[in-house]
């Protein structure tokens, strides 16, 4: 099964969502993160997902296109932008929509930031630890 985490910029929340997919489901699932456009790649998601043991710094930040979707299985957008944008998707691709806040958005000083991308961190790998259990 083909699975694909589609984001506003690619930068963070399907990166991270990627990362967990990649490293929970094994080579039971093909895993694949874009975005509505491509902003690169967010240091502190990076940062976060080492924390836990897994590395996404090779994972590219990508922009959606009409060739990546077609072999697509299940698309799960990560945020309201992504959802209301999302293309017209192939009449066998199931969707889910998860309304995650931006952790790329949080202020305040160093620590308070990076422990708001901890709690997205988390969150995001028990709802990619769920997701998987359903589609096995």
């Amino acid at each position: 099964m083909k699975i694909l985490f589609l984001c506003t910029g690619n930068s963070c929340r399907s990166q991270i969502a990627e990362g967990w997919a990649k490293t929970l489901g094994g080579d039971r699932f093909e895993v694949y993160s874009a975005g509505i456009e491509s902003h690169g790649k967010n240091p502190r998601a990076i940062a976060v997902m080492q924390e836990a043991g897994v590395d996404i710094s090779a994972q590219e930040s990508t922009k959606l296109t009409d060739a990546m979707l077609a072999g697509i299985d299940y698309v799960v957008t990560v945020c309201g932008h992504a959802d209301e944008h999302c293309p017209v998707l192939p009449a066998q691709t199931r969707k889910e929509h998860w309304p995650l806040s931006d952790p790329a958005k949080a202020t305040g000083s160093e620590e308070e930031i990076m422990a708001v991308f901890r709690a997205s961190r988390d969150d995001i790998k028990q709802r990619v630890a769920d997701l998987l259990q359903r589609l096995s």
